[in-house]
């Protein structure tokens, strides 16, 4: 999924389709060549003198927003950039007046009472007028487009992190995982234990499941409290007798689907706290539906405490809590406690 999104940014652009732009440009020109038309009752007139500015207002907004923003403007420029757009317009300014005087009409400015002079005062402020309302438009219609668009891309950069963060997570469980049980079955093979090659196989289907069937970023509760019971059947057969295991499924599960692999450190942490000089090993997970909006699970375990230097630091609990807060942010409730020996685990999360 990482990878695919990556994949779409890196070959996304945030150039707007060609069609796009002639959309624009040919309803502008439409709009200007009705509108002012209709101001001055000849359509003729008005379609010869847009076909005349139209290409001018095409070069005047794309060199101000592929050349002068990007080069001035984002490098803050600014005394720079008025400069060169000023210049850049009153040489348009020229250029426009001109062709229409040639190819148009003898009266550069038709709005004006009378016949008007070219390169007077009032004449160029009302051209560069008219060709700065142009280019603010586009100009702002691009600005508006790259802004959508880097904000998509930041989120969805966003997104990418915490899912490749999340990932990378879920990855470390596994091999956490294993190396505990393998050091269980290493511990059994110098006993010579006739137990031994069941904790094989049912270490293997675990593997199966943890390799093969937790690709997905939500699973079935089901097949998770499955996951979940055959890994007590594994301590069980580890620790024999003294492992009472029980769980309680409050309401319908069927439908529930939550993040692969989120409730086994706590349950890891039952036999790794739990376990002491052959004492009984007391477990009890429950699982409960509320409302058919959240799922609270709730984990008991009898508690010995040890000499914490003598301890290595495990991965499990901190890296869980990291995923909780990539899952679901601030909506869950997470409380872990000692009472009377026993420790406790109570988990809400939202209902996926």
């Amino acid at each position: 999924m990482s990878f695919l999104k990556l994949e779409w940014l890196e070959n996304s652009s945030n150039k707007i389709p060609l069609q796009y732009h002639l959309f624009f440009w040919f309803g502008y020109f439409l709009f200007n060549v009705v509108r002012w038309g209709s101001y001055f009752d000849d359509y003729w007139y008005s379609l010869k003198s847009n076909l005349v500015e139209f290409p001018l207002h095409i070069v005047i907004v794309y060199f101000n927003i592929y050349y002068l923003i990007p080069k001035f403007i984002l490098t803050r420029k600014f005394k720079r950039y008025i400069l060169f757009l000023l210049v850049s317009l009153f040489l348009l300014y020229c250029i426009r007046t001109g062709l229409n005087f040639l190819l148009v009409t003898k009266n550069i400015w038709p709005e004006a009472d009378g016949m008007q002079q070219a390169f007077t005062f009032n004449h160029i402020i009302a051209v560069i007028l008219g060709e700065l309302y142009v280019v603010a438009l586009a100009s702002a219609i691009k600005l508006t487009f790259d802004w959508i668009y880097e904000k998509r891309r930041a989120e969805d950069l966003q997104k990418i992190q915490l899912s490749t963060e999340l990932d990378f997570l879920k990855s470390q469980i596994q091999p956490h995982f294993f190396f505990n049980t393998l050091n269980n079955l290493y511990a059994l093979t110098l006993k010579k234990s006739d137990i031994a090659p069941d904790v094989v196989l049912k270490l293997s289907d675990i593997m199966q499941y943890v390799l093969y069937d937790v690709k997905e970023p939500l699973i079935s509760l089901h097949d998770e409290i499955n996951y979940i019971q055959n890994y007590l059947e594994l301590e069980k057969l580890r620790y024999g007798d003294i492992v009472n295991a029980e769980i309680t499924i409050s309401g319908n599960i069927e439908d529930v689907k939550i993040p692969p692999l989120l409730f086994l450190p706590f349950i890891e942490n039952c036999f790794k706290h739990g376990a002491h000089e052959n004492e009984a090993i007391d477990v009890q997970i429950k699982f409960e539906i509320q409302t058919n909006k959240w799922l609270k699970f709730c984990v008991k375990n009898t508690f010995v405490h040890l000499n914490e230097t003598n301890q290595k630091h495990g991965i499990g609990i901190k890296n869980v809590k990291r995923r909780l807060q990539l899952l679901f942010n601030n909506n869950f409730k997470l409380k872990t406690f000692v009472k009377k020996q026993h420790y406790f685990v109570k988990l809400k999360i939202p209902i996926q």
